[in-house]
């Protein structure tokens, strides 16, 4: 599978990082726990304020997220999420 359906994760990011980022400037996501298939038409980059989940690519392994993660999805990527506990993020597409 080609590099570009690669998740990048990265395990508490430094206030400064995120800072420098504008995260807390982005808008806020929240779902409940649930399953649902996803797209992304656009690159997402997205910060968990809480809750847990797993995102499988389509064809790729399971990936869990949390509290401190700072998650980047490529465009294009298909997967399905489990919502395992009510998750919160900032998030930015583009």
């Amino acid at each position: 599978m080609s590099d570009i359906f690669d998740i990048y994760c990265e395990h508490n990011p430094s206030p400064a990082k995120l800072e420098v980022l504008g995260v807390y400037d982005w808008p806020v996501w929240s779902k409940e726990v649930s399953e649902f298939p996803w797209t992304y038409k656009e690159q997402e980059s997205c910060y968990i304020i809480r809750g847990r989940i797993v995102v499988t690519p389509d064809g790729g392994e399971p990936q869990e997220f949390k509290r401190g993660d700072f998650i980047t999805f490529p465009q294009g990527m298909s997967c399905h999420w489990k919502v395992l506990e009510a998750v919160e993020k900032y998030y930015r597409f583009g």
